[in-house]
């Protein structure tokens, strides 16, 4: 059982496993920590105006208090040393206002401290806390945490679900997706001085799709081709990732993708539906007024329009028939109601 104690803020370190504060560690060093940086770290789910904000209140919510009002949870490892488990950005919170105001009010902080937990009840805490609690991880961090329990710490499968719930394919999932995450993307944001974007990680998740894998490789890519795709912004959203098999089955939107974005592409493919669609079934005040829907809702943008107007491919200038043939048409229509109607 853990027993509640007020223990000096002096005494007790971070929680250097904690993934990402392990990830933060890992690119910049001790000296650079703050409640900040820490609550950066901690809160790589959000952006950084949101997390200012959050951190904002919590501390003003401390000092008002005077002090927190959940303890924070602590480890007394055998040679003494006491490390924080659960609550690394409060226990910061008090070292800086301890810094700007040396009083017994931020001296000590309030704890439940356990003695010589063993990593397996550590991996407890912190995934009760993080990864089916309230205070939820970013999904890279529980996946960089459950490669952590599996290949660093080689714990069994059936001891990792019975840790964080879950089925086996779905961790294997997550853990395949940080792999493969951190082989290929994490060299390309290096090499092009780009920012590591752990909210890429949906995007690397939906990646293991065997089907996706197996149609990149049979159009001729390496799989490894994805990330240099996703640093690229060529993958708009994870849900897109889904589509890639059937872009690169159809060349005109292949070639567009490469070009441009899965966006783009997808329009490609519901163009080749709608052209093979039987739309002669539908009356033409029906199809006008969804054409009208789709200009009125800003179709095409504005960048397209430019585009037409420089662009003197074959494409554009089928389009440019296109729209210049239904504007005559649309023109002796309404000529010619114009001209029968009743004065």
């Amino acid at each position: 059982m853990g027993k509640l104690q007020n223990i000096s803020i002096k005494s007790i370190e971070l929680d250097k496993d904690n993934p990402r504060i392990k990830q933060f560690l890992e690119i910049y060093n001790e000296d650079d920590i703050t409640s900040e940086a820490i609550a950066l770290a901690l809160s790589s789910n959000v952006n950084a105006s949101e997390n200012s904000t959050t951190l904002a209140g919590l501390k003003e919510s401390i000092r008002v208090s005077g002090g927190i009002i959940h303890p924070i949870i602590v480890s007394k490892e055998l040679d003494g040393r006491f490390i924080v488990i659960e609550g690394n950005t409060r226990l910061q919170i008090y070292k800086e206002f301890y810094d700007n105001d040396p009083s017994e009010t931020w001296e000590t902080i309030p704890a439940i401290v356990y003695d010589n937990l063993t990593d397996y009840q550590k991996h407890e805490i912190r995934l009760q806390s993080h990864l089916v609690g309230p205070r939820d991880w970013d999904p890279y961090s529980k996946a960089k945490y459950l490669w952590q329990l599996s290949e660093k710490e080689h714990l069994p499968m059936t001891s990792i679900i019975s840790l964080c719930g879950g089925r086996k394919s779905e961790i294997r999932r997550y853990i395949s997706a940080y792999i493969y995450m951190e082989s290929y993307y994490r060299p390309i944001t290096r090499e092009k001085g780009l920012i590591f974007n752990v909210k890429e990680f949906s995007k690397f998740l939906e990646f293991q799709n065997s089907s996706v894998k197996r149609a990149i490789v049979a159009a001729g890519f390496d799989e490894s081709i994805f990330a240099s795709w996703v640093a690229s912004n060529m993958i708009d959203t994870a849900q897109k990732v889904r589509i890639i098999p059937e872009v690169l089955k159809n060349q005109e939107a292949k070639n567009k993708f490469l070009k441009s974005n899965l966006s783009e592409a997808e329009k490609i493919i519901h163009a080749a539906e709608l052209e093979s669609a039987d739309l002669s079934k539908y009356p033409y005040y029906v199809l006008a007024h969804q054409l009208y829907l789709k200009l009125a809702l800003g179709e095409p943008s504005p960048t397209e329009m430019q585009r037409l107007a420089k662009d003197n491919s074959d494409e554009s200038n089928k389009r440019i028939y296109d729209l210049s043939s239904l504007n005559n048409q649309l023109k002796l229509i309404l000529d010619f109601i114009d001209s029968n109607t009743a004065e």
